[in-house]
């Protein structure tokens, strides 16, 4: 009997290897897409009740910890490269238009620096460093699109795709906007009190996301945001031996913290009537 149909292999092994833990058996077939099918129709009823809530939520940690308990996770079936550059495909698949534009702005940015307009980049669109300039809007948020070395754009736009694009493919395009916006203004005041207007970077911005789906997750057992207690961890302790000197003098600290500040308050804030 068919089942359903999925366009990823991903989706459809996730839900076979669940099954099997539930001691029913799903095959795949690849007919255009992938199809499921119940040989033993007896347990439609109980796959159809798990197939809902597999589709309301995909991402759940109990999928995941399925595909490792099962024995076998191959389906037989072998993914074809589809027509058409392979990496926009990657791209569109793991964000959405906040994660791309601002990531192919950041690299527009940094081509400019690194052609010798480190200068007019920061005229264009660092910090307000005057009353004239506090009227030029773009300015308390443009600041984030500026890296001034090739290492610090890779790192920075690591992170913004892993948990930005993570975020605005789960809860959408305008929260992921509303964060990287508050973070931006937030951090870049923050920064501009103890070094001046001579800053930017996406740091700050990619700590307050990782705050916020670190706390987000922890505090509401269905969010799709969880990344893990690890990885919070571990910008913790980054950020106290920033603190501490360790790694020399560290002109982006005052960012990092305004960062994972603002993203615990917002994820607070969203989650307030979800807190487990």
């Amino acid at each position: 009997m068919r089942i359903t149909q999925f366009t990823h292999l991903r989706l459809a092994q996730a839900f076979v290897d669940y099954m099997a833990t539930r001691g029913i058996t799903l095959r795949i077939e690849q007919e255009g897409g992938y199809t499921l099918w119940l040989d033993d129709e007896s347990q439609l009823s109980v796959v159809e009740n798990e197939l809902n809530q597999f589709i309301r939520e995909p991402d759940h940690p109990r999928y995941q910890a399925a595909s490792w308990k099962t024995e076998n996770t191959d389906s037989g079936i072998k993914y074809v490269s589809p027509p058409g550059p392979p990496l926009m495909v990657r791209m569109k698949e793991m964000a959405g238009p906040v994660t791309i534009i601002v990531s192919i702005l950041s690299v527009l940015v940094y081509l400019l620096i690194a052609m010798g307009g480190y200068a007019q980049a920061i005229a264009w669109l660092g910090w307000p460093k005057d009353s004239m300039q506090h009227f030029q809007v773009w300015r308390w948020f443009s600041h984030v699109l500026m890296n001034f070395s090739l290492l610090a754009l890779l790192i920075n736009l690591l992170w913004w795709f892993y948990v930005g694009g993570r975020i605005e493919k789960q809860l959408g395009s305008g929260k992921l906007f509303t964060i990287a916006l508050i973070s931006a203004l937030l951090c870049g005041f923050a920064q501009s009190r103890f070094n001046g207007f001579w800053f930017g970077g996406l740091s700050g911005v990619d700590h307050a996301l990782i705050a916020y789906a670190w706390l987000h997750s922890l505090r509401d057992e269905r969010s799709p945001l969880n990344i893990g207690g690890g990885l919070m961890g571990l910008f913790v302790v980054w950020v106290i031996l920033e603190a501490t000197g360790v790694f020399g003098a560290n002109t982006g600290l005052p960012s990092h913290v305004a960062g994972l500040l603002v993203g615990l308050a917002m994820a607070f804030v969203d989650t307030r009537q979800k807190k487990r």
